[in-house]
């Protein structure tokens, strides 16, 4: 299909020339924020702005580019069926299959899919020799024939282990390479919704590499790094957007097909902000409905703080917190364990000054891990540390520690102290992880090789323990464990 974006020229021809008129809708990255949130509005208000979208163009896609799951209680304890009747009821033509959807086992992806009246695509992910999901679809828009198909991450076999090992994760760009020529050759525009992001990743492409490496692809709505684009990014001839998270902007992008011809109109995000938009009654009825169910046993108080426990995205995944002390402390106080390890990208939110409950807490630490002890050689922890001393800012592998203290400089572990003692490679400590780590997520591959027990304590129940146990927290030390240089 020959292509012409984003060219003066042809923008003003096509004026002239009766094109068929395209728009895609597009979120990403929600999950569980559907319910109104400070300024912005949830699921009900983006809504709202999807019907009067598709009153002005009934030629409208609306798309979803993956996961949906786990960050707000009421949604995770409900298995996010109610993100997905909602959709169900905004008439949502597909979902690309997020790193976040293997967060659960796979009968919880199973039942998701089950219920869902659109489509989970995901063209890279295998199992037993055959595609594991659905790859593609194409449907008819207003005469409009659209190809949309999905991709994953591959670094989702690192970053959701625990599950996502079952699966064979292929190369995005050769998968890319075969279908898309089959997929130019049956419709007028081909959309890849992808879960790649644009930031480095793990293992596997971002979603601008993907473009860059393979013809034919439109349009790239895309997820997983967050990225709220002001204006698409184009890149081989292919545009790029995102609606950054948590459904607090819808993206809108107006496409004409002209003969063989697709060409960019024009691009901006809507945002969804509460008091400017009226919900639509069912969605929002139905919303309303499941907070009510999953909030009950939310809002019981179990200890309170009178400082802010850190524990942002862009912090705690960059220096050690007071929010991710804590969370170490009481894998130690519930175990006995020598230390404790664990992973940053594991801690999802901050705890404000006041009361805590234990909605706070599930927010904190949505994904149900359990608390799990390794025995761990001197040898070997040195091994530990080292690789976490490898991680780059901004990784949920970034360690966060109790019990032990080192110095990282230039990449190396150095001045290991074991509480308070050299470390020696002839003991046997006692490490407390929790069970995503000691599986091997997030490159930790050396636990998945050594010796331990489940203890079935939810990491979440233990901190509430913990947490009442010190409460009132009047100060909490958020620093001098790792030293990075």
């Amino acid at each position: 299909m020959k292509k012409v974006l984003l060219i003066t020229l042809l923008l003003i021809m096509a004026v002239f020339v009766m094109g068929q008129k395209l728009t895609i809708l597009h979120i990403n990255d929600t999950h569980g924020h559907i319910w109104p949130e400070g300024d912005y509005g949830g699921l009900a208000a983006v809504a709202t702005l999807v019907n009067q979208v598709r009153a002005e163009n009934p030629n409208t896609l609306f798309l979803h580019a993956g996961d949906i799951n786990t960050g707000v209680p009421e949604s995770d304890l409900q298995d996010a069926a109610p993100d997905i009747v909602a959709l169900n009821l905004m008439k949502l033509d597909a979902m690309a299959i997020g790193n976040h959807e293997f967060d659960n086992d796979a009968s919880v992806l199973a039942k998701q899919m089950e219920i869902a009246n659109f489509p989970f695509l995901s063209a890279n992910i295998y199992k037993d020799g055959e595609p594991a999901f659905q790859e593609y679809m194409i449907t008819e828009v207003g005469g409009i024939k659209v190809a949309i198909v999905g991709f994953t991450t591959q670094e989702t076999e690192i970053l959701e282990y625990l599950y996502a090992k079952d699966y064979e994760w292929k190369d995005v760009i050769e998968v890319a390479k075969e279908i898309i020529p089959e997929l130019e050759a049956q419709a007028d525009i081909v959309i890849a919704l992808t879960h790649m992001g644009s930031n480095p990743v793990l293992a596997g492409p971002n979603s601008w590499e993907l473009a860059k490496a393979v013809d034919g692809i439109d349009v790239i709505v895309d997820g997983h790094s967050h990225t709220f684009y002001e204006r698409p990014e184009i890149i081989n001839e292919t545009i790029i957007v995102s609606a950054g998270e948590w459904a607090k902007n819808l993206g809108k992008l107006e496409l004409e097909i002209v003969d063989d011809t697709v060409i960019f109109v024009s691009f901006r995000n809507l945002p969804v902000i509460a008091e400017e938009i009226e919900p639509d009654f069912a969605v929002a009825t139905v919303l309303d409905y499941f907070k009510k169910a999953g909030g009950e046993a939310l809002n019981i108080v179990v200890g309170e703080t009178a400082i802010r426990l850190e524990g942002d995205r862009g912090v705690v995944r960059s220096q050690d917190t007071n929010l991710g002390y804590l969370i170490c402390d009481a894998m130690v106080w519930k175990t006995g364990a020598d230390l404790a390890l664990t992973n940053s990208g594991g801690i999802r939110a901050s705890i404000e000054a006041g009361p805590i409950t234990y909605r706070d807490i599930l927010t904190v630490l949505p994904f149900g891990n359990t608390l799990y002890v390794l025995e761990v050689p001197g040898t070997a922890l040195r091994e530990i540390l080292q690789y976490t001393a490898t991680r780059e800012a901004g990784q949920g592998a970034m360690a966060q520690v109790s019990g032990v203290t080192y110095v990282i400089e230039n990449k190396e572990a150095k001045d290991i102290l074991v509480n308070g003692e050299p470390i020696d490679d002839n003991k046997l400590y006692k490490l407390a992880t929790n069970n995503y780590l000691a599986s091997g997520g997030d490159g930790y591959e050396i636990l998945a090789g050594l010796s331990g027990y489940d203890t079935g304590f939810v990491l979440a129940d233990v901190v509430v323990e913990f947490v009442g146990e010190i409460s009132p927290i009047t100060s909490y030390p958020d620093s001098g464990r790792i030293t990075r240089k």
